[in-house]
């Protein structure tokens, strides 16, 4: 059976078990920020889908999401001179399934996915462990940080946490939440982090900037 949750679009894919910080200053988001505070603490969720095409800010909009996001919970609250700063912890996945625009912000009609372990996982895990550790080392070696990651050491967690992580597209990082088990995911992470490693040796300047994917996302 569905549920509705109040939807957010964002410029980043969100994956279960990290936080993200958001500032926000738009009216229809800060509507959605009132409803929320409304409701008891452990009932402030909505819902995150990437963007798929247009922006979170603007006059254009968003002109389409992808359909695999996550419920998010508001966890801190912080009003600033021109809106609110906030954290938010994703908690699961979810499918957007229909959007309804009843009110100043959208809502979604959206299904929870299971989450699956899949085949192997120790397997898998172990070994993407270990390639992210060594990512995180050549990262360094050239002057880039991605921050502290405490890596858990179950497979499903771990995948989310590695995804999260790894410096990679939005396509690449979507791909990863839509993956159908931990095992895929962790799999498919490791694939992109040793490509990635190859390009960085290739080319020692990259990844360009320092990365921290705890950073803010204006809306």
């Amino acid at each position: 059976m569905g549920s509705s949750l109040p939807m957010f679009p964002l410029g980043t894919v969100t994956f279960p078990g990290t936080s993200l910080s958001l500032h926000i200053f738009e009216d229809r988001y800060l509507d959605l920020m009132s409803h929320l505070l409304s409701l008891p603490e452990p009932e402030r969720c909505f819902g995150t889908v990437a963007i798929r095409e247009g922006y979170e800010v603007g006059h254009a909009g968003v002109k389409s999401a992808h359909r695999i996001g996550c419920e998010v919970r508001l966890t801190d609250v912080e009003e600033v001179e021109d809106g609110l700063d906030v954290t938010v912890e994703a908690r699961r996945r979810v499918r957007l399934d229909a959007v309804v625009d009843s009110s100043s912000f959208l809502w979604g009609e959206v299904e929870y996915l299971p989450e699956e372990v899949g085949a192997d996982a120790d397997d898998a895990a172990t070994r993407a462990h270990a390639i992210f550790e060594a990512y995180v080392d050549l990262l360094a070696s050239t002057g880039a940080t991605i921050g502290t990651i405490d890596i858990p050491t179950k497979p499903l967690p771990m995948s989310y946490a590695l995804s999260a992580g790894a410096v990679l597209t939005l396509r690449d990082r979507q791909d990863l939440l839509e993956a159908p088990d931990a095992a895929t995911r962790l799999r498919q992470v490791s694939r992109l982090v040793v490509a990635e490693m190859s390009a960085i040796r290739a080319v020692p300047s990259l990844p360009a900037t320092e990365v921290n994917r705890t950073g803010w996302s204006p809306n």
